[in-house]
């Protein structure tokens, strides 16, 4: 059987926190959904913010919600180096001394001392994904993905299982520029 999975590229965003959003946009404004997500129940939104580092910064960086217990800065490679921070890879909520940034928003702003990272590549899986394609939680694979150009074989790849989750794996823009998949590109799920 072949284990397929949906290559998503994920662009800059952020996920930001009810402290950060008061202070961003006003004391208890909420959220505007724009777009649904593949993941279920979160969604890209109306609001965007500046974000900025020591040499630049982004103007206009969409938010995604749901509100998240921690504010969180996702990035490629590419879009740390513009603003001349230096972000760690790391797994989403994994920001613990992460790189810091400074947050624009219409109201506020605010002086994060971490937050930013470059998202691990990652697959979303239910239980019943898992279980399917012999996946577990955490485990490392690798996922082939062919484009007419560029295809290429993403290593250091992580599983993560949850009800939560729909299947798909997750991409950063940088990432995506390599492989160059057309839209509804499925990759195969390698792990020996």
């Amino acid at each position: 059987m072949k284990r397929t999975v949906l290559v998503e590229t994920s662009a800059r965003h952020l996920h930001v926190s009810r402290k950060d959003l008061d202070t961003l946009f006003g004391e208890g404004y909420e959220l505007t959904p724009k777009k649904d997500l593949s993941q279920p129940g979160q969604f890209a939104c109306e609001e965007r913010v500046q974000v900025i580092g020591p040499r630049g910064s982004f103007p206009s960086v969409s938010i995604l919600g749901p509100i998240r217990p921690e504010t969180q800065i996702e990035l490629s490679a590419s879009d740390a180096r513009a603003i001349g921070v230096t972000a760690p890879v790391r797994e989403s909520g994994d920001i613990a001394g992460s790189a810091p940034c400074k947050l624009v928003g219409p109201k506020g702003e605010v002086d994060l001392d971490c937050g930013v990272i470059i998202a691990k590549r990652h697959i979303h899986a239910t239980p019943e994904d898992a279980e399917k394609y012999g996946l577990h939680d955490k485990q490392i694979v690798s996922v082939k993905v062919k484009s007419d150009e560029r295809s290429l074989i993403f290593s250091d790849v992580v599983v993560r299982v949850s009800p939560k989750y729909a299947l798909a794996m997750h991409i950063d823009t940088d990432e995506s520029n390599a492989a160059l998949p057309a839209p509804n590109t499925y990759g195969e799920i390698i792990t020996d």
